[in-house]
């Protein structure tokens, strides 16, 4: 880990928004996932939503530009459950749907925690979703094609979102608590030894300010990871 990569993790890092994220409504195709995640990389987004329809799916690492590893994706089994979670949690709903009450998607106020609902191109999103969301927004066209991809749909609502943050000043100042900014910027900074420290169920060792793990490690095997990580 070079001084240069840890300061970098870090700027990402602070300028990730906690109260932005998308909910993908059964998303099944591999390339559109790793698409949308990418654009929530690119915006600051630190959590992903997915209700997936199948267990096994997973964001194509390699069209993901490496994004997969920089947005951690939440995976749930139903609608409700998903929105229940977020409603908790603070977000509005913004579903993309081209109804008659949608509104301009440009119109909304996505400074307030803020959650975008995207259904698969053939279906769009499902109508428990559509029941459940706060406000129905529209992506407004004037060609013959009656909706766009999904991914470039997630773009375009991501990036609305970002140049009103920008302007109210939400990018300015690290909007993480201590607790959570020092947990990713470990996971970022020595993946490998993350990884074997949550399945074998202990704490992550300390990190000295240069990103230099301190202390013991559990093992010498996972201390041999943390010398060899290739991303660090």
């Amino acid at each position: 880990m070079t001084p240069q990569r840890l300061e970098r993790l870090r700027a990402i890092l602070a300028q990730r928004q906690p109260d932005l994220t998308v909910l993908m409504d059964g998303v099944h195709k591999k390339h559109n996932v790793s698409a949308v995640i990418r654009s929530c990389d690119a915006v600051g987004v630190l959590d992903a939503h997915a209700v997936w329809p199948a267990p096994t799916l997973r964001p194509h690492a390699s069209l993901a530009g490496g994004s997969g590893r920089w947005v951690h994706v939440i995976t749930h089994r139903e609608m409700a459950g998903a929105i229940a979670q977020l409603r908790t949690d603070g977000f509005q709903l913004v579903a993309a749907h081209q109804g008659e009450h949608a509104r301009d998607f440009r119109e909304l106020d996505y400074t307030r925690p803020t959650a975008f609902v995207l259904g698969a191109e053939r279906d769009g999103v499902g109508a428990m979703a559509l029941s459940l969301a706060d406000v129905h927004a529209l992506i407004p066209m004037q060609g013959m094609v009656g909706s766009l991809n999904v991914s470039v749909a997630a773009a375009l609502f991501l990036f609305e979102a970002q140049r009103q943050r920008l302007a109210a000043g939400l990018y300015r100042h690290c909007r993480l608590d201590a607790w959570r900014h020092d947990t990713i910027l470990f996971e970022w900074a020595h993946p490998q030894v993350a990884r074997w420290c949550r399945r074998h169920r202990v704490p992550y060792p300390a990190m000295d300010r240069d990103g230099t793990i301190i202390g013991k490690l559990p093992s010498a095997g996972c201390a041999a990871r943390a010398h060899t990580d290739p991303s660090a």
